[in-house]
């Protein structure tokens, strides 16, 4: 009973409060300049009923190991077509073939190292969301370092030609301008696991407390997602790195 008392209510005031929420973040990014208003509009919308359909599905999804494993791989594969598309701004199928490579790299060996393991029991109830936050890490730390690698080697092409000059393959060239850029996509992980319990309580903590278990359960939980998103995420930002070396991830 504590658990749903924790939970928000659901019903108009909520809806009412997540329009708010939603209208604000909109009109600071469209008055302040940072982008399309838009884009977060959407973003919510999409949001909602994504949500709304999940929640819908996963009762049927959770029964079955295979649903679960086929659920899994859907999510790779979205995860795949948006980090594609930030880093080449296409949905080209060599771009997202090769963003999903990255996203697998980094999720496959942690995954099936915790599962394994038996630390995550092997059941899709506990599979299906470690699964879910290893995947959304991987997307982001794939699209970041993508990006940066790309930016980078843009504003340091003089750099990367006279490197060149001296004698290295396109490749190496590439790797000897960039490799800092890449790292940067791991600065969001890292401070989180540097500042967890200090000053975030992460989802999965809060998850865990609000689903009744104890905090010392919630916080083993925790650091499980964290280290497991820090190996994850290293691996996707070294992969995209070079991925983007090697010309399969470029505009």
């Amino acid at each position: 009973m504590a658990a749903v008392a924790t939970a928000p209510q659901v019903g108009p005031l909520l809806a009412v409060v997540l329009l708010v929420l939603a209208a604000v973040a909109a009109l600071v990014v469209r008055l302040g300049g940072l982008g399309a208003g838009r884009e977060v509009a959407v973003a919510a919308v999409r949001a909602v009923g994504q949500l709304a359909a999940v929640s819908l599905l996963i009762a049927a999804v959770l029964r079955s190991a295979g649903w679960t494993g086929a659920f899994i791989a859907m999510m790779v594969a979205i995860a795949a077509l948006t980090a594609a598309r930030r880093i080449a701004g296409s949905r080209r199928a060599g771009a997202i073939w090769w963003a999903g490579v990255s996203i697998v790299a980094g999720v496959g060996p942690v995954l099936a190292l915790v599962v394994g393991s038996t630390v995550v029991p092997a059941e899709p109830v506990s599979v299906l969301p470690i699964a879910g936050i290893l995947i959304g890490g991987a997307m982001t730390a794939t699209a970041l370092s993508g990006r940066r690698v790309l930016e980078e080697l843009h504003g340091r092409y003089g750099e990367y030609e006279a490197a060149l000059a001296l004698g290295l393959m396109p490749r190496d060239a590439v790797l000897e301008v960039c490799r800092p850029a890449a790292a940067l996509a791991l600065v969001p992980i890292l401070d989180q696991t540097r500042t967890v319990g200090l000053v975030t309580l992460p989802g999965a903590y809060v998850g865990v407390i609000l689903g009744g278990a104890d905090p010392i359960q919630a916080g083993a939980t925790q650091l499980l997602v964290l280290i497991g998103l820090l190996a994850a995420e290293a691996v996707c930002a070294l992969t995209t790195l070079h991925l983007v070396a090697v010309g399969r991830l470029r505009p």
